[in-house]
């Protein structure tokens, strides 16, 4: 999978981008990461790429020129279709679902906004889709789009082992179990004592249970939308959960 990145600052993408997992699905060729830096597209001697406010106001505008050429030369370099994604605080809050459904995609065009936002035309003629991390802002779209890059490529096939993508946070609707490792008795503190029984199924079943506990405890928004059994619904119910509060 090809990730294209537009910013005004590429270098913030060295760590991230270099390191770990995706650095190691890159020299795998599973992933790809092409960075454009969005003012070597700007025509003027001062390659200037931002404005001040039509219409006055605080700080500065992204100018559409630049980022419409830099846009174009991308997309005219791959003959993949891709979506247009812009990072910004008024988009849809990126959720799992959207990184799994991405993750099937050969590209993704990520744009990162900056300074007071990005001319309201450029976003009418190029980006496909708006995103945004939650109801806070950034200085800019690059933390953002390392975070999606991130959270996307560690779902394409191969790049993970599929028995570490088993069972995670935010995959069915619930939490993640807790995890433990050596020593069994850590400053006094002992691992549960089922999880040393080599029982796997009373283990799979103690997993599941605290995946519901975790996700009553922490997020019980996450629950109305949660793949619930039967018995799921009676044990959450037994620890005090109200279906309806959360209908």
């Amino acid at each position: 999978m090809r990730f294209d990145i537009l910013t005004l600052f590429p270098a913030m993408f060295t760590g991230p981008l270099t390191e770990s997992i995706l650095k190691r699905a890159a020299q795998a060729e599973l992933l790809q990461f092409q960075l454009h830096d969005i003012r070597d597209y700007a025509t003027d001697k001062h390659k200037m790429v931002d404005d001040s406010p039509t219409g006055g106001g605080a700080g500065m505008v992204m100018k559409p020129g630049p980022l419409a050429l830099c846009t174009e030369a991308v997309l005219a370099a791959d003959p993949n279709p891709a979506p247009v994604v812009l990072m910004t605080p008024s988009g849809r809050v990126f959720n799992q679902t959207m990184a799994r459904e991405w993750a099937k995609l050969p590209r993704l065009v990520l744009v990162c906004g900056h300074y007071e936002g990005i001319d309201e035309r450029y976003i009418e003629r190029y980006v496909t889709d708006q995103v945004s991390l939650g109801d806070f802002v950034l200085t800019g779209g690059e933390l953002a789009a390392m975070t999606i890059v991130d959270a996307v490529g560690r779902l394409v096939p191969e790049v993970l082992d599929p028995e570490s993508l088993a069972h995670e946070s935010h995959d069915d609707g619930l939490l993640e179990y807790p995890h433990y490792t050596k020593p069994a008795d850590w400053n006094g503190v002992a691992v549960p004592p089922i999880l040393l029984s080599g029982h796997h199924a009373n283990i799979a079943k103690w997993r599941h249970e605290q995946r519901l506990r975790r996700t009553l405890e922490r997020r019980p928004d996450m629950l109305r939308h949660a793949t619930l059994s039967k018995k799921d619904r009676q044990l959450l119910k037994e620890w005090g959960w109200q279906e309806k509060s959360e209908s």
